[in-house]
């Protein structure tokens, strides 16, 4: 991979750090990634750009840290049911919405 690349791959981290600290609801900045995350894994884009935009923009775009300090205030209120309702949520809805935008980009194309 060339240097170049990996310049782009920062700055679309940087981007992607700058747009999730305007937006403060994590789980909305998980469906909205995860819409988007499975609309271009089903594109054919060259190894860069899906290194860039996965590696990049995603992966801190979705900050899993953010979902799981949400999960951890929440086990701290020592709210078993809630936590493991909010788990399995969490994760379910984010599949599907991955799904979603996979097959609206199939249906797309």
């Amino acid at each position: 991979m060339k240097i170049n690349n990996f310049i782009y791959i920062i700055l679309a981290a940087y981007l992607a750090t700058f747009l999730r600290l305007t937006i403060t609801n994590n789980f909305f900045i998980s469906i909205i990634g995860s819409f988007f995350l499975g609309f271009f894994i089903s594109k054919r884009l060259s190894y860069s750009t899906k290194k860039i935009l996965l590696s990049g923009f995603f992966s801190c775009f979705t900050s899993f840290s953010g979902f799981i300090y949400f999960l951890y205030k929440i086990l701290n209120q020592g709210d078993w049911i809630k936590f493991i309702i909010y788990f399995n949520l969490i994760v379910i809805v984010n599949l599907f919405t991955m799904l979603f935008g996979f097959w609206i980009s199939r249906k797309i194309t």
